[in-house]
């Protein structure tokens, strides 16, 4: 009887402390996901750049430079008339769980030592979901010039590890289950940017410029926690729990952005650019802008009050006044060997704060192509530090001039999909002229 009370209260306590708590951080998770994917929003859309692990501040060319730096627009080498039709790009990871672990534990009945497997898996600071995807609906350039219409989605979720202990272990005596350090964020928006480059400096082959991107933006749709405490304990008394969650949601808004670049052309074969993203940025979100909330405490549950109202708890959903979020700013220092059949680079790339999709760490990219063909270039890359896990990238394409495909795959192993932590691909399809 005993022992059959205590499976009752540990249900229950479970059953409150998780689905209630937590509920809406999976909601978000969901959402985030399938607004990600309906958008097509920051892995990047640009093919090659992903093939060659980002690493594209120092090379990219024509309307590409007015996604990466909008200084190589005042190149003479670097200009391009061209369009791109279209460009699609997702990443979304995770920071714990392969491509494999998937597959060997999906379904399969959990043994002890596969529980502990699966936690040991998950950092203190639990399991992180990057989802970061975009699509360029329009993008074309001439001279100094290009115009880029893309579309963004980025969402950032992490979890408790005490949740999934939770999950697989369920309660135990004198055990604190805590959701502090979770949180989730999401936003969606779209861009129509303009990019020119100006040079600056000339002498012979070197050659000095600066540009900039104006953006405006169109906000789509925005989530974020704004506060996510919560914790329930188990003592010989009985259990005590207490939590609170407070969210800013919006479908609409409008905004402006600047990005800054400045690149110098050391010769015919070495060049080094930087990009400053969102030096400026601003979006208001006026439409449908809504707090959400929900609070619950309990005392001292035992087996003898169980069945009584021991649990206090509300939730509300109030509008509020317009609210505004910015855009992450990021720096990004590139050097490039442009000339010859082997091209390579290498990206430094800074966040200044902690921000939706972006890091405070700094993260590392290099990459390198080789045409096998002239008609098919073999591109590989490999991408390490900020927040994201260590990856390595390839892509090709077919240049059938004027017209171009390129694609690109990222995985976490040289050689292998299975040791990938989520799935990250690109697509750019485009006529130069």
């Amino acid at each position: 009887m005993i022992n059959s009370s205590c499976d009752k209260i540990n249900m229950t306590l479970n059953r409150m402390s998780f689905m209630q708590k937590i509920k809406i951080t999976f909601i978000m998770t969901l959402v985030s996901m399938l607004l990600s994917s309906a958008v097509l929003a920051g892995g990047n859309s640009t093919a090659r750049s992903v093939a060659m692990g980002g690493a594209y501040t120092a090379l990219a060319k024509g309307s590409d430079a007015g996604k990466y730096n909008p200084a190589n627009l005042g190149l003479s080498d670097y200009r391009r008339t061209g369009l791109e039709i279209v460009g699609v790009g997702a990443d979304i990871s995770n920071n714990a769980f392969s491509l494999g672990d998937y597959n060997y534990y999906s379904g399969a009945l959990l043994t002890n030592e596969d529980k502990e497997y699966i936690l040991s898996k998950i950092p203190s600071d639990g399991l992180k979901l990057d989802i970061d995807a975009e699509v360029t609906a329009l993008s074309l350039s001439t001279g100094s010039y290009a115009f880029n219409i893309t579309g963004v989605g980025i969402a950032d979720v992490n979890m408790s590890r005490d949740i999934f202990e939770l999950i697989l272990n369920g309660n135990a005596f004198a055990d604190t289950i805590s959701v502090d350090g979770s949180y989730s964020d999401l936003v969606s928006y779209a861009t129509v940017g303009l990019s020119y480059g100006m040079p600056v400096y000339s002498s012979g082959t070197r050659q000095l410029a600066v540009g900039a991107t104006f953006k405006y933006i169109r906000g789509i749709a925005i989530e974020k926690v704004i506060e996510m405490e919560g914790m329930a304990a188990t003592y010989a008394t009985g259990f005590t729990g207490e939590g609170h969650l407070v969210a800013q949601t919006a479908t609409g808004g409008k905004g402006l952005a600047l990005d800054l670049g400045a690149v110098l052309k050391l010769n015919d074969t070495y060049t080094i650019g930087a990009c400053l993203k969102n030096f400026l940025s601003h979006i208001t979100w006026n439409n449908e802008t809504e707090e959400h909330g929900f609070n619950f405490s309990f005392d001292t549950m035992t087996v003898d009050n169980m069945e009584d109202d021991y649990i206090v708890s509300d939730d509300y959903s109030v509008p509020i006044d317009d609210f505004s979020s910015d855009l992450p700013s990021t720096l990004t220092v590139g050097f490039a060997k442009t000339s010859g059949k082997l091209l390579w680079a290498v990206d430094w790339q800074q966040g200044f704060h902690r921000n939706t999709g972006v890091s405070s760490k700094p993260l590392i990219a290099t990459g390198a192509q080789y045409p096998i063909i002239s008609l098919i270039p073999l591109r590989a890359g490999f991408t390490t530090g900020g927040d994201r896990n260590t990856t390595f990238s390839f892509g090709s394409g077919f240049n059938l001039s004027p017209v171009y495909l390129d694609y690109a795959f990222v995985t976490g192993s040289p050689f292998s999909g299975y040791s990938s932590k989520g799935l990250n691909f690109a697509v750019s399809l485009g006529i130069h002229f």
